[in-house]
């Protein structure tokens, strides 16, 4: 049989396969794998989660079966505003809308904003899933180099000048795949170009919770007004496996497309799973919970630096986080992270190898680490056999 695919899913720049690559390497019992984004499992409120399901079920149980309104829970989604308001912004249950996945949340908006060869701008690297999926669209994408301090404002100025892209898709907390986060002077100077353009800031918020050092910074949002539309999930905080997340958007008309096309596609995110969330935070405290989160993030995070300093050349470099769940390497100049990345997974080390997360560098230097979901010996192991290969290349180069 001839089975004829749609150009979407046969086009040479799909990067499909890098994500597979990635999730295999984290299931693999025998690889120690950095190459993943997956939360440290013994931060998962097991216990609490099974009691919320059951006095959801006891109390709730046929409510909880049925179909349900597109929009999610109205409990789940006043707990989502209510969190907004204690950052200071002006937030109702009405702006929420409940996804699958913060995931979905991207291929809600471009599938809303996107028609063929319109522009968009990412961050240069950007978080490689949602690369993959707004390629879907067949867009243009602009990308914007990243500065110490964020996203560069001169390139993004340019470029709203002369496209008028749809949206800037951005992760201004704990950036997937460097860790950076923007400045408040990056924030303010992003701020002023875009409350001044067409152009919609898209701020996704995986790992805004996960803050283990520094100071938080002033929401975009706070800054941009309607202009900023958020995407934020319960994957990196409570869940993954429940697939829950977010859009709080506070512009009624863009609001109500997205809920339109949400309603054809799905009906509705999983009801069940978003009334025992909701019976979650109701009994629990979600302040404590994160701060347990953030307590072994930050002490995961700092052993790995420690061993980067001990067993990486000093040539190397890396950035030094204040939260979420990645740092960015850079390996000396005429080394690649492919190479890297082939010689690792030789000696069972895996991690994600920068290439995929550019709209078109290749045979970069640059690679991300994840240091969530290791244990300390597993990240002394590996850093140890990553910077003998990385001495070994330099003394080939």
């Amino acid at each position: 049989m001839n089975i004829r695919f749609s150009q979407r899913m046969v086009r040479e720049d799909f990067q499909g396969d890098f994500m597979k690559l990635i999730m295999k390497a984290g299931a693999s019992p025998d690889i120690i794998s950095f190459a993943g984004g997956l939360p440290n499992p013994i931060s998962f409120p097991v216990e609490a989660i099974q009691k919320a399901t059951d006095k959801v079920l006891k109390e709730h149980g046929v409510q909880a079966l049925q179909y349900s309104a597109v929009q999610g829970y109205p409990p789940l989604r006043e707990f989502i505003a209510k969190r907004y308001q204690q950052q200071g912004l002006d937030i109702t249950a009405d702006q929420i809308l409940i996804t699958t996945g913060s995931q979905q949340g991207l291929e809600i908006m471009g599938a809303v904003m996107l028609d063929e060869g319109d522009y968009i701008m990412m961050e240069n690297p950007s978080y490689l899933a949602a690369l993959q999926l707004f390629h879907f669209y067949n867009p243009k994408v602009l990308p914007v180099d990243l500065t110490e301090e964020g996203a560069d404002c001169d390139q993004v100025e340019e470029l709203i000048e002369k496209y008028q892209p749809k949206f800037f898709y951005a992760i201004p907390n704990f950036q997937n795949p460097t860790g950076l986060t923007y400045s408040e002077k990056v924030r303010h100077k992003l701020a002023n170009l875009i409350k001044n353009s067409d152009t919609i800031f898209l701020e996704d918020n995986p790992y805004g919770d996960l803050r283990y050092s520094g100071t938080p910074k002033t929401p975009c949002k706070k800054l941009m007004g309607d202009s900023c539309v958020m995407l934020g999930t319960f994957s990196k905080t409570v869940s993954p496996g429940m697939r829950l997340g977010w859009i709080c958007c506070t512009e009624p008309v863009l609001m109500e497309k997205m809920i339109e096309y949400k309603q054809v596609i799905d009906l509705h995110s999983n009801f069940f799973c978003q009334m025992v969330l909701a019976q979650y935070f109701e009994d629990n405290k979600i302040e404590d919970h994160i701060a347990k989160i953030t307590d072994l993030y930050s002490r995961q995070a700092n052993y790995m630096m420690d061993c980067m300093r001990k067993y990486f050349p000093e040539e190397v470099e890396f950035t030094e986080p204040e939260g979420g769940m990645f740092l960015w390497v850079t390996l000396p100049e005429g080394l690649t992270a492919v190479e890297l990345s082939d010689r690792a997974v030789a000696r069972n080390v895996a991690f994600a190898a920068g290439d995929p997360f550019y709209e078109a560098e290749r045979n970069v230097r640059t690679f991300r680490m994840n240091y969530t979901n290791c244990s300390d010996e597993e990240i002394r192991t590996g850093i140890k056999i990553l910077g003998e290969e990385i001495a070994d290349m330099m003394k080939k180069k």
